[in-house]
């Protein structure tokens, strides 16, 4: 429990997606509180909240990602205004409720969209769900949904005009601190974040799609980063300085002449895995599966629950235990620690705040804006300290269409969230995972191939510069998504018996040679000058 509910550092980023959402709600909230019609503040706000996303990719791919997004938070928002609109009946609202959050789980899970993953869009349909609600204002209030939500993408995309570069150059900046991490403190952990730091890096860099010197000089950082993990390269402290360089607005330390770097250093042209349909990822034999059952099963159950127990609207129960789904069994145990304490405390706090919130319209925008901040700002440092802020704001919302009463409205938050918790971690367990052992399996099978590509490109005395890169890449990914699968099978219950001894062999095996690779490649270009920023 200590480990779950330790307070971690801050991201690099936190004040990113905290100030977006901030920005993107301040202006619908306003024109709403003047026209006096804030009881509309939740179809707002389900654009708003896609300001929350996409904060790690480039531009081009963020403004792709984002208007994606917006259509699928549209897309749910739609599916249960309408169900609101045709029945009153919670039996079948739970049942909708629970296979929304079910495909929202194993469609953002197959498309990699990235914290706060499907959690928001199951916390938007869920509350519109349980609203009051006409066929006929159905058209009205998405359009609502709709124009928030490009005035998000907006605000998301603005910062683009300042500094073209900023994602790939922050994501460069982490790996090269993960690296110098390593130098200070050598240990798996630390070699397992700098090892993904990289990856997440070099990813980036692909995802440009366009070759610039300053990207040119980052792959070089990147290349130099490797050879210092294997071995053979600058010192950590070099490296935090080589960051620091790069987090800063100037050029990027290093040229395109000093470093002379060969095409295949610019993006990583590993092949990515083959990632199957979006529609493929709901098919009941796809990897997303167990986690997708385990979510509709874990919702369907606490809504019917909290149902049973007097709960009129039970989308909070949904929400919680769509929340707490995570990869393995023991991630889940630790979210739903987080999430129990955060709600309950959450609570304690709207509770305190009533009295300030119900002193007018503009106190409510304030307050608002106010947690919608600080849920983004705290939940880098732990997720339970995020949903602190997160529950206090969900009740606002329900605020916006009236005044309620306190007691009820605090009393079946709290039953919600033990019975959601509860229910959702009972349905995790019930749902066994066998795919994290097979996946294991594969991603051995898949290191084992890419080391052996490795080794005959380091002993071909014919293999250029760009044959030993791309193949030293794909290795790196081997083993990185060997390293993420034993993890994850790791943290499953009722599994098969993993094969330890081979996979330290192979994590062993696979890290010597790319050491070799750096090594092979270490001499190809000098180091950029310390003092270059």
């Amino acid at each position: 429990m200590r480990e779950a509910l330790r307070l971690g550092r801050p991201s690099d980023r936190w004040f990113k997606p905290a100030l977006s959402v901030a920005a993107a709600s301040v202006l619908p909230n306003l024109v709403l509180c003047a026209l006096g019609r804030l009881d509309l503040a939740a179809y707002t706000m389900a654009g708003s909240l896609c300001a929350l996303y996409g904060h790690d990719l480039p531009y081009a791919r963020r403004a792709a990602t984002l208007a994606r997004v917006v259509l699928g938070m549209l897309a749910g928002v739609a599916v249960a205004l309408t169900a609101a609109s045709l029945t009153d009946s919670p039996l079948v609202l739970v049942a909708v409720g629970a296979a929304l959050a079910a495909v929202q789980k194993a469609l953002a899970d197959a498309a990699e969209i990235g914290p706060p993953g499907h959690v928001i869009f199951t916390f938007v349909a869920a509350g519109a769900l349980f609203a009051p609600q006409q066929p006929g204002q159905i058209p009205g209030h998405l359009a609502l949904a709709l124009a928030a939500g490009a005035f998000a993408w907006l605000v998301a995309m603005a910062p683009a005009l300042r500094r073209t570069d900023g994602p790939e150059r922050r994501a460069t900046a982490r790996a090269l601190t993960a690296v110098a991490a390593h130098a200070d403190a050598p240990g798996a952990r630390t070699r397992h974040t700098a090892d993904a730091a990289l990856r997440a890096a070099r990813h980036s860099l692909h995802l440009t799609g366009t070759t610039t010197p300053d990207r040119r000089a980052l792959a070089g950082l990147l290349h130099r980063a490797e050879a210092a993990l294997a071995g053979h390269g600058p010192t950590g402290e070099q490296l935090h300085t080589w960051a620091a360089a790069v987090r800063a607005h100037g050029p990027v330390p290093g040229s395109p002449t000093a470093l002379d770097l060969p095409e295949a250093d610019t993006h990583d042209t590993a092949p990515a895995p083959p990632r199957p349909s979006l529609l493929r990822s709901l098919a009941p034999g796809a990897a997303h599966a167990p986690a997708a059952l385990r979510t509709l099963l874990g919702c369907a159950l606490a809504g019917y629950a909290t149902l049973w127990l007097g709960v009129d609207r039970p989308y909070w129960a949904i929400v919680t235990a769509a929340s707490i789904t995570q990869a393995n069994i023991a991630l889940t145990w630790n979210r739903t620690l987080q999430r129990t304490l955060g709600n309950l405390l959450g609570v304690a706090v709207f509770a305190a705040a009533v009295p300030l919130i119900r002193t007018g319209p503009i106190a409510l925008v304030l307050c608002l804006l106010v947690l919608n901040f600080a849920a983004e700002a705290l939940v880098t440092r732990n997720y339970w300290l995020g949903t602190v802020a997160v529950t206090p704001m969900a009740l606002l919302l329900v605020e916006f269409t009236g005044d309620h009463p306190a007691g009820r409205l605090i009393g079946d938050r709290v039953l919600d969230t033990l019975i959601g918790a509860a229910v959702g971690f009972a349905a995790a367990l019930a749902v066994t995972n066998h795919r994290t052992a097979d996946r294991v399996r594969h991603a051995l099978h898949a290191a084992g191939r890419a080391r052996a590509d490795a080794e005959r490109a380091l002993a071909d005395p014919a293999a250029g510069p760009a044959a030993v890169h791309a193949a030293s890449r794909r290795l790196a990914h081997s083993l990185a998504d060997l390293r993420e699968a034993r993890d994850t099978a790791a943290g499953e219950w009722r599994r098969r018996t993993l094969p330890e001894r081979a996979l330290r062999a192979a994590e062993e095996d696979g890290h010597r040679t790319l050491a070799g690779t750096a090594q092979r490649r270490g001499g190809l270009h000098p180091a950029p000058e310390s003092g270059a920023a």
